[in-house]
């Protein structure tokens, strides 16, 4: 195969630069790489992006080329684009700065030497790489195909790859030294070195001619005014977690940004990397004959912050006319829950939130404030409810989600921890659970194992949803818009009735408060549940499936993808529900004792509570692609806060239940009304409907007690009143 000619790849590089254009308005003609360099040169821009798809279009053997030899064809367009950027200077002056002036004096002491008539030294020369004011980078072609990670291996070495994943350490922003400037202590020539790499040994003797030619020996000493630095970060990348096989570790990768890619990324970031694939360095052998490889970087040409929903459409795709038509119906709530973890018998209030977890509410934007539109939800218990296997579900089932224990995560390891770079000596952050799970899920099971230092830092992660770290003169602040599940076992072993939540629990209010739903789970021994969830768990174990039932499972990919697509949607509450929101939150406070809203069984309610039911009925009004909350997302929401309620009040003695619907609904209604003589029928209905019994209870509840004359419903059926 014959050599490839560099001169006249440079050339071709040239004439694309000066002659691409697009098509603009009106069929004028854009030429975007003139325009670039005469940013350049007019010093308003220091970055030139070369667009590959562009070079493909016009010369695709240099587009197919720069994507197998990187490195080599970016040096290539940055020489084009120096030698061509005297043609786009105009009449206007940059601003100096101190590299000019220095330049400018060195420019003048060698003129001085040449009209004496003194040689020049060429080991004196200038590099292009310390007159150079601008980077060069390469966008990724649309045919380039994203590379897993654990893909990357030797054989990527020099090519243009792009990779994807969530960033768990960042560096400092620092110096790198592209150009090391020295000057001698006996003739004073100076002497500059390129760095190619991260590291470099730096020159010690002058090699100019006259310390040569008198032996003298004269040392170098390294002048930084002189020298070109840029910026420095490193960015630690690791794999999906979709992309990691069953039992094997993540893996990981040093991303090296510099110049204008430095500060495009967080711990917690998403991201989509496109740059040049090169050995870090390299180590002797035990024999030291031989350079072994031990460790790979990626030099970042272009750095993107990918969101959740995007990511889902990369992997997803959109749902098709047959899929939609599958997922049509009015069960589709119903049927939603029950594809949760359809092997794990009963549960089905609780499926429900989890479903409504996985959606979200609507988060709210306003000045100098944001409202929060993860849904957070604490499951309590008895040992054995299948609480974990819950939480395991869910992490399977949700596109982005971490998964962690109270015992195994630290405080560090929950937010965010500072360590010390082995290499740079430097501090760098490294993110935690809560901000590698940035719009996903946080799982915490054993939550009630945590330590008491360990839980102050959710406090302002669960409601403000970022972390804000000082440590070690870094003062940052961390995204952490993520839902938290937790799963929390009572401190004795059995929940105690007897005593409230926080006893058996042992976790503060302040903590439960920022959870929307605690719902405990209980064991209790019931003849006719016990044998139906023997006859499940047999039935699982006998078949490796699910029971047969009403309705067949929904499959893990079909629902991911419909629930990214109700993500989409943006319902606003209508200014007729704000009355019922208003009754339903009124409602929820009176039910706690007089001055606080605190309530010995069922925790503290606050406004907060508000906003869990917002939440909820935002998040229902997705399941449904619609625009706008109805009367029904409010009583749904309001239903399941009520369920969640009741199961943390203390199982009542046979002798103290209501025997009748109609006896509840009844007590419902004198709550509702609080000593008022009537109640309005809607608000009487939806009362009694998030109490869990159906319209049909509620209608003849009434028409029983308006025969016994304890009640009076108009003909319009629009109030109900005491008699």
């Amino acid at each position: 195969m014959a050599p490839l000619d560099y001169a006249a790849e440079k050339e071709k590089i040239k004439r694309f630069l000066e002659e691409f254009y697009r098509e603009g308005a009106g069929g004028a003609k854009e030429f975007p790489y003139r325009e670039q360099m005469a940013q350049v040169s007019r010093r308003a821009s220091s970055v030139v992006l070369v667009a590959l798809d562009d070079v493909a279009e016009a010369e695709p053997a240099v587009a197919e080329a720069a994507c197998e030899n990187a490195r080599r064809y970016q040096s290539l367009f940055l020489e084009a684009v120096e030698e061509l950027l005297p043609r786009y200077r105009g009449e206007e002056v940059p601003p100096r700065d101190v590299l000019d002036v220095y330049l400018e004096h060195r420019l003048l002491l060698e003129q001085r030497g040449r009209d004496r008539g003194e040689p020049q030294d060429p080991q004196n020369q200038y590099p292009p790489e310390l007159l150079r004011r601008f980077e060069l980078y390469f966008r990724p072609p649309s045919s380039l195909q994203p590379c897993p990670i654990r893909a990357a291996r030797a054989g990527s070495i020099g090519k243009l790859l792009t990779l994807s994943g969530v960033v768990t350490r960042v560096t400092e922003v620092q110096p790198l030294l592209l150009v090391a400037t020295y000057s001698c202590d006996r003739c004073g020539a100076e002497t500059f070195q390129p760095i190619r790499s991260p590291s470099f040994t730096p020159l010690l003797l002058c090699p100019s001619r006259v310390c040569r030619q008198e032996r003298s020996g004269g040392r170098l000493s390294l002048q930084s005014r002189g020298s070109r630095f840029t910026q420095y970060q490193e960015l630690r990348v690791q794999e999906h977690t979709e992309h990691v096989p069953p039992g094997h570790l993540p893996r990981s990768l040093p991303v090296v940004a510099l110049g204008s890619n430095a500060r495009r990324a967080q711990p917690g970031d998403h991201i989509r990397v496109t740059g040049t694939f090169l050995p870090l360095r390299a180590e002797r052998g035990r024999q030291g004959a031989q350079g072994l490889l031990s460790e790979t970087y990626l030099e970042a040409h272009c750095v993107e912050n990918v969101s959740k929903s995007e990511e889902e459409e990369l992997s997803g795709g959109e749902l098709s006319e047959e899929e939609l038509q599958q997922l049509a119906g009015e069960d589709l709530y119903e049927r939603l829950a029950g594809s949760i973890a359809p092997e794990i018998y009963g549960h089905e209030d609780v499926k429900k939130a989890l479903l409504l977890l996985l959606v979200g509410g609507v988060e709210r934007e306003l000045q100098g404030l944001r409202i929060r539109g993860n849904i957070n939800i604490c499951l309590m218990g008895d040992p054995g409810v299948a609480k974990s296997q819950l939480l395991s579900y869910i992490d399977r089932l949700a596109p982005r989600s971490h998964f962690t224990t109270g015992r195994g995560s630290s405080g560090a390891g929950l937010t965010a921890s500072l360590i010390r770079d082995p290499h740079t000596g430097s501090s760098t952050l490294l993110g935690g659970a809560l901000v590698l799970a940035d719009r996903g899920v946080c799982v915490m099971d054993e939550f009630e194992k945590l330590r008491a230092g360990e839980r102050v830092a959710l406090h302002e992660a669960m409601e403000q949803q970022r972390l804000s770290l000082a440590k070690a003169g870094i003062a940052a602040t961390l995204n952490a818009r993520c839902a938290v599940l937790a799963a929390a076992n009572p401190a004795m072993g059995r929940f105690d009735p007897r005593r409230p939540i926080e006893h058996n629990v042992r976790l503060p209010p302040a903590l439960l408060s920022r959870f929307d739903l605690l719902w405990l789970m209980r064991d209790r021994p019931r003849r006719s549940r016990d044998l139906s969830l023997a006859h499940h768990i047999t039935f699982v174990h006998r078949h490796n499936r699910e029971p047969p039932g009403a309705f067949q499972p929904l499959d893990m990919k079909l629902m991911r993808r419909y629930l990214a697509l109700c993500k989409r949607q943006q319902p606003l509450v209508p200014p007729a529900l704000s009355e019922v929101l208003i009754g339903a939150y009124v409602g929820l406070r009176k039910g706690g004792v007089a001055g606080g809203g605190a309530s010995r069984e069922t925790g503290f309610t606050s406004a907060r509570s508000l906003l869990a039911l917002l939440r909820m009925a935002t998040a229902l009004a997705r399941l449904r692609l619609g625009t706008v909350v109805e009367r029904e997302d409010v009583a749904e929401a309001l239903r399941l806060l009520e369920m969640s309620r009741e199961s943390l009040e203390p199982e009542q003695e046979p002798s103290a239940r209501p025997q009748r619907p109609s006896d509840a609904i009844l007590a419902a209604l004198r709550e509702l009304g609080g000593g008022r003589g009537a109640v309005p029928y809607s608000e009487a209905l939806e009362r009694c409907v998030a109490k869990g019994f159906t319209p049909a209870q509620v209608r003849e509840a009434l028409d029983e007690y308006e025969e016994l004359n304890v009640v009076q419903v108009n003909a319009a059926r629009t109030r109900v009143t005491f008699v």
